[in-house]
């Protein structure tokens, strides 16, 4: 079943209260505020002196009539307008560098807190979340607040100033033909929020659609190898057109509406603008207006015409970036398990001695509270014992592991470490003291020296190979011309099973844990294999507190206690003798019949 993630939850609705949330983002503008004051103040000049521009058509005309009233000529206004042309393209050009050093160093802040939250927060949040939701965030709502931050905003900005400016000039040198377009725009611009508002709702439908096709490409990507192994390459496809189809539906709807938008904006707004020029042209007719003035009153009605064009769109991004914000602050918001520091120097941590006890512990998952999994779990393990826990599969095993490794809190009872609750340890320590080993290794894509190093990232090169050669995979690896450098391939699928959980023993090794977890370490190996990886086990365990989950009964034989799990409660425990002759016993049972069918 695939995890349902809150990519399905319904569309965020804006609301005052989030919007003022989003401002958060602004802290992370604040280290370089002095250049976004600057991209502000050089873009309110550039957009003054783009209104000044504008002015000079009209002068030109007046001229031309010999109706100036500022006694200048064509060759000093060319000169003014030669002057501020170079003047707004330098604040201009000044404007953009500087948004762009405070978007991209902002964002980058922005990305690097949102990873750093994504990396300490608890094993229920991914739970709860898909993958692709959470890349989703971490890529698209995050380029979205940039996008704002580099261009949205300015241009928003612009707009306003280019809006009131040109509003401005026309009532202070136009008062008859202001008061015709005031009663005019009011009316017009209701009807184009109206329309926005529609359209803002489909791009949020749209964008949360294809957050969801993006799910089914990261979720097919990540499991390519079960969709190949069940030929279900068609089934993936048809997932994916029947999301992408949804898409497209959506925009086609978005896109109708947005045409019948463009086509109101060109029928009534032109339309309006077209009304107020044929009353300037009457007012011409009649002498109480000047031919170059009613230029100016075309080129400043089409600039604000424009401008609130150019508003309803920006706004759209705007809004559009509010909820993108909103989703990026919800996981910033999330309570992480640890901090991260800037100091990149290790720790020392303190060596625990590994005695691990477990007292009347109860505990149901977040996501399925109605079962409960572990029913009063009571066990002890002395420092340097081999316990093994056996069950069927669902009797909660790795549960006892994950709690012990704090990937989750007991509902009830208490976990101790050296007789002290494990809830009293600082997190980077305590897990510092603990290595697993799982059954299905997934290393990371790089080098097989980087895969071992992740136990000890600090590791010198003999260190590497020692550890490489405690694990019997030396030989393997010393085998690929390349040797440690070679590329394992995404989640090591250039490597056999076998050799996977050697280097993952390797790591292990490396990082000389107190405590020691085996998740079914050999279940999913060959005869061969197995016997490899177990002696690579058997060197590992030497020493350390050792808790091992095992299917395969034969790799327990030697454990000092081992614990049967029926239900979520401990039904047995002692040896493999103590256990064998328990003639009803679980274990008994489970034992006959994997010898047996180990010797048909």
């Amino acid at each position: 079943m695939r995890r349902r993630g809150g990519d399905d939850k319904p569309p965020v609705k804006i609301t005052r209260d989030k919007f003022k949330r989003a401002l958060r983002v602004f802290k992370y503008v604040l280290p370089y505020r002095w250049a976004f004051i600057g991209g502000m103040v050089c873009l309110g000049l550039g957009s003054l002196i783009f209104l000044g521009i504008m002015k000079v058509p009209g002068e030109i005309f007046n001229v031309v009539s010999g109706e100036s009233q500022y006694g200048l000529g064509l060759g000093q206004l060319m000169g003014i307008l030669f002057g501020l042309l170079a003047l707004q393209s330098g604040l201009s050009f000044l404007r953009v560098q500087l948004f762009a050093i405070v978007s991209e160093k902002s964002i980058a802040l922005l990305r690097q807190e949102l990873f750093a939250k994504l990396v300490t927060l608890g094993i229920p949040f991914f739970e709860q979340r898909r993958v692709g939701e959470i890349t989703s965030r971490l890529t698209n709502d995050v380029t979205q607040v940039q996008g704002v931050f580099s261009i949205t905003l300015a241009e928003f900005v612009r707009q306003v100033i280019v809006l009131v400016g040109g509003i401005g000039i026309i009532i202070f040198t136009m008062p008859r033909l202001a008061l015709t377009m005031l009663a005019t725009f009011p009316v017009v611009v209701v009807l184009a929020m109206v329309f926005g508002r529609h359209i803002r709702r489909l791009m949020k439908k749209r964008q949360d659609q294809l957050a969801l096709t993006n799910v089914v490409v990261e979720e097919s990507m990540q499991t390519i190898q079960t969709v190949k192994a069940y030929t279900n390459e068609k089934f993936e496809w048809k997932r994916y057109v029947t999301s992408l189809n949804e898409a497209v539906r959506i925009s086609l709807k978005t896109a109708w509406m947005r045409g019948l938008f463009a086509a109101f904006i060109i029928f009534v707004m032109f339309g309006a603008l077209f009304f107020i020029m044929w009353r300037a042209a009457i007012m011409v007719q009649s002498g109480a207006m000047l031919k170059g003035d009613l230029v100016d009153f075309v080129v400043f009605t089409g600039i604000i015409g424009g401008a609130i064009a150019s508003l309803g769109n920006f706004y759209t991004e705007l809004i559009s970036a509010v909820g993108a914000t909103d989703r990026v602050l919800e996981i910033l918001d999330e309570e992480s398990e640890l901090e991260l520091t800037a100091d990149d120097k290790p720790r020392k941590a303190p060596r625990y001695h590994g005695k691990i006890t477990y007292e009347n512990v109860r505990f149901s998952y977040p996501t399925r509270k109605d079962v409960e999994v572990l029913k009063g779990i009571n066990l002890e393990i002395e420092p340097g014992k081999k316990v093994a826990l056996v069950g069927s599969s669902g009797a909660g095993k790795s549960t006892i592991v994950q709690l012990l490794l704090r990937f989750y809190q007991p509902d009830e009872g208490r976990i101790l470490v050296d007789d002290r609750p494990i809830q009293d340890f600082d997190l980077s320590e305590y897990r510092s003291n603990l290595a697993i080993v799982p059954q299905e290794v997934l290393l990371f894509g790089g080098t097989i020296r980087d895969n071992i190093r992740y136990g000890k990232p600090d590791a010198d090169e003999e260190e590497i190979i020692e550890a490489a050669r405690l694990a019997n995979a030396w030989d393997f690896i010393r085998s690929f011309p390349e040797g440690l450098d070679t590329v394992v391939g995404e989640r090591g699928v250039k490597l056999s099973g076998g050799q996977r959980q050697r280097v993952a023993i390797a790591r292990a090794i490396l990082k000389d844990p107190a405590i020691l977890l085996l998740d079914e370490a050999t279940s999913s190996l060959d005869a061969e294999s197995e016997k490899v990886v177990q002696d690579a086990l058997n060197t590992l365990m030497e020493g350390r507190t050792s808790v091992i989950i095992a299917h395969r009964l034969a790799t327990i034989r030697e454990a000092d206690c081992i614990y049967v799990i029926d239900n979520g409660q401990i039904v047995e425990q002692g040896t493999h003798e103590e256990l064998s002759l328990l003639e009803k016993g679980i274990y008994n049972q489970l034992a006959k019949m994997q010898f047996e069918n180990a010797t048909t």
